[in-house]
């Protein structure tokens, strides 16, 4: 993700929906305005790549699930979680890298109506946590 804006803007829903750990590519930073108490509940973990640490979390159990529109992509409105999930998500322009798609175990979409075909990353994000908490009310 190349915004340090939505970043820290997703490290505050994240925060809000109870997740425990944000992983983050490249020079990613948390904007403490704009995070606010959202960045001191995580715990923030920055990585250079990506495929290797989602590898480690398959091994832990976790279901490894991306938010991107593909032709595979399932509607998020009909998306099961399960209780043990990590929610990948893309660069704001260029989606899901080949290499973190080929390390998924699903890929779920979240319908878009309008223009443009697609929702900004933060916004995303927030629907999906949304979903997931909705699905485990009291947290995975």
């Amino acid at each position: 993700m190349r915004s340090n804006v939505n970043i820290s803007a997703i490290a505050r829903t994240a925060s809000a929906c109870a997740v425990k750990r944000l992983i983050l590519c490249g020079n990613a930073k948390l904007i403490s305005k704009i995070a606010r108490d959202g960045a001191d509940a995580l715990e923030v973990d920055i990585h250079r790549t990506l495929p290797p640490v989602l590898r480690a979390y398959r091994e832990q159990g976790y279901r490894i699930v991306g938010l991107e529109q593909t032709t595979h992509s399932q509607n998020l409105h009909h998306y099961t979680f399960k209780e043990r999930t990590v929610i990948v998500i893309g660069n704001e322009r260029l989606g899901l890298q080949a290499d973190v798609l080929a390390e998924l175990d699903d890929v779920v979409e979240i319908p878009v109506w309008g223009m443009p075909h697609s929702y900004n990353a933060a916004s995303a994000t927030a629907m999906a946590l949304y979903e997931y908490c909705r699905q485990f009310p009291l947290g995975g």
